[in-house]
């Protein structure tokens, strides 16, 4: 709530597609299975890759209360929502080929629906994963994996990303890996006034900030629970390139293809 923003994202990112001509475009990550569904993902992501073609790809995630509870009143447990989101990527890839889809899932149906402007490229579906489950389903259900640089070195996270892949017949070290780090450029107290944002960062899929909607409340719960120097000990701070350098190549020694940057 104290950051005080929140801008539709596909067509931000349609914007932005029109003012650069290289930049990779995609979300970090939509949630296909309650406020949007699989088909309006679909239609939305493939004018995008008709607009933008080889730019563009789809990041997608279980989701969090505070958008999905908060917009339809509804938000499952994990299994839950494990199991639409893996419907959900199985439907768009269909409407994707242009084809009339019906789909009789336990989650989400279609009769004969119909994408008729889809792109020529395929647009890659990249899978959010923080837990081992989740690394699993984007080993197995993704095209790639989107995590914080701290889930992509993870060793337990990279061996279920492994064996998703492996039960698809995948080579998890082809896959794309896009990994999120936090980058100060100064001292402490440009990485406090960062980290006053970004409190719930700690652990974002705390239960008690998962589940709740109110961005007031998560607020509330993360200033009392972490402190600035915890939000800010796993970033990468300081005023020396070389030192945000290194940390990137850490990262992308760990296995990351990609790195964005969130900066305060």
């Amino acid at each position: 709530d104290n950051e005080g923003h929140s801008m539709f994202p596909w067509m931000t990112l349609a914007l932005l597609g029109q003012r650069t001509s290289r930049v990779l475009l995609g979300t970090g990550v939509t949630c296909p299975i309650y406020r949007h569904p699989p088909s309006e993902v679909a239609q939305a992501f493939a004018s995008l890759g008709i607009f933008y073609p080889g730019r563009v790809f789809l990041g997608v995630g279980t989701g969090e209360a505070l958008n999905e509870r908060a917009g339809t009143g509804t938000f499952g447990p994990y299994q839950e929502r494990a199991d639409r989101l893996v419907e959900a990527v199985q439907l768009i890839r269909r409407l994707w080929t242009g084809e009339p889809t019906s789909y009789d899932g336990a989650y989400y149906r279609t009769e004969n629906a119909r994408l008729y402007d889809v792109p020529e490229r395929p647009i890659p579906i990249y899978v959010a994963a923080s837990g081992p489950k989740s690394a699993r389903l984007a080993g197995e259900h993704g095209d790639g994996w989107i995590g914080g640089a701290a889930d992509i070195e993870n060793k337990e996270l990279q061996s279920a990303f492994r064996e998703g892949a492996k039960a698809a017949g995948k080579d998890s070290d082809s896959m794309p890996k896009i990994a999120a780090l936090f980058v100060v450029v100064g001292g402490e107290e440009e990485a406090a006034y960062a980290a006053d944002l970004w409190r719930f960062t700690v652990n974002p899929w705390d239960p008690d900030l998962l589940y709740d909607p109110d961005p007031r409340s998560i607020q509330r719960k993360a200033e009392e629970k972490y402190s600035l120097e915890d939000v800010y000990e796993g970033w990468s701070v300081g005023e020396d390139p070389e030192k945000h350098a290194r940390r990137m190549q850490d990262v992308l020694d760990a296995g990351a293809t990609r790195i964005f940057i969130l900066s305060g």
